[in-house]
């Protein structure tokens, strides 16, 4: 799955389960609250300094937000070994 779908929906789920809407989210993570509807919509891309303030307001490591749970918790981009 590409890297922006997987950030998306992470960073909904992880959203939803602190029970904050995308506007005292935005606000606690210092961002704008179009900003954090454009990113869970897949329409655009983060900046990596961005990416850490989401991940710090939501109390998590940041490697989370890049885990694709729809293939067993994999992180993306990790290749088996051949």
């Amino acid at each position: 799955m590409d890297a922006l779908k997987v950030f998306a929906r992470n960073l909904r789920k992880y959203r939803n389960q602190i029970g904050l809407s995308q506007e005292s989210f935005a606000e606690k993570a210092g961002l704008h609250r179009t900003y954090i509807s454009a990113i869970e919509c897949g329409k655009r891309s983060i900046a990596l300094e961005n990416i850490q303030k989401i991940a710090n307001a939501l109390g998590i490591d940041t490697y989370l937000l890049f885990v694709d749970e729809s293939h067993d918790g994999e992180l993306l981009g990790k290749r088996g070994a051949e």
